[in-house]
């Protein structure tokens, strides 16, 4: 099938499916005589997993690895579940860290009277002046 195909059928846009063969996630593709890329019903299985993978947030290099993975039959789960379990434990910290922002926010809008006043210790801390603690 064609890319247009390719994008329809695995949920790809064509633009990413050419981009994920320019860094080698995926193999290049075969041509036709006239050089529109073909794609196989593997490729469009592989590019599914692709988009699943983003979906659930890994990084390219994390899905370089599934990839490597979910290729080799003598695979160890262990070795996918580190990957897996790495990436939780990378989803945690940025879950904290926004957490953590949105408290300072929240405090940051709690003290801001939203007036007409000028005075705001929104701006106040962004400019490092904290002037209501």
């Amino acid at each position: 099938m064609n890319i247009g195909r390719a994008s329809q059928e695995s949920g790809v846009s064509a633009k990413m499916i050419r981009h994920y063969e320019a860094i080698g996630l995926m193999a290049r593709a075969r041509r036709t005589d006239g050089g529109y890329r073909i794609y196989s019903a593997n490729d469009i299985h592989t590019l599914q997993f692709i988009r699943r993978a983003r979906e659930l947030g890994f990084s390219m290099k994390q899905i370089e690895r599934l990839l490597g993975l979910w290729r080799n039959r003598r695979r160890a789960s262990a070795d996918v579940r580190r990957v897996a379990q790495q990436h939780i434990d990378d989803l945690q910290a940025r879950i904290e860290k926004l957490e953590s922002m949105r408290r300072s926010l929240q405090q940051l809008v709690q003290h801001c009277h939203g007036d007409d006043r000028p005075d705001c210790p929104i701006l106040d801390d962004l400019a490092g002046e904290v002037s209501w603690q």
